[in-house]
């Protein structure tokens, strides 16, 4: 019995020269130049700092939750309590720390 032959190895194909393939041709390859402005979304200085959401699909038990910056995380499920907890958002958005205004706060 002889010696299994080793397989002959194969060499790496020369690259190709060519444009890739997906690549643009002619003047679409060289670009467009653009300029680019300011952004336009800048806002006012504004931000959102607390979020209240409601869910209430067709007769289904309502469900809310209020959410601020400051770190307050309430919910609420059923009609009275997302009642309470609407109110108790509306009056947090007057004693928080994140939308009172501080240096009026001293001065008083």
């Amino acid at each position: 019995m002889s010696a299994p032959t080793r397989p002959l190895l194969k060499s790496l194909p020369a690259p190709h020269s060519g444009p890739a393939v997906g690549e643009p041709t002619g003047a679409a390859r060289k670009g467009v130049r653009t300029a680019v402005g300011p952004d336009s979304q800048q806002g006012d200085g504004r931000y959102a700092v607390a979020w209240l959401r409601i869910s209430a699909p067709g007769r289904a038990v309502p469900t809310a939750t209020s959410k601020c910056l400051c770190g307050r995380n309430r919910s609420a499920v059923g009609h009275t309590k997302v009642l309470a907890l609407i109110e108790d958002h509306s009056a947090h958005r007057d004693v928080c720390p994140l939308r009172t205004n501080q240096e009026g706060r001293q001065a008083a």
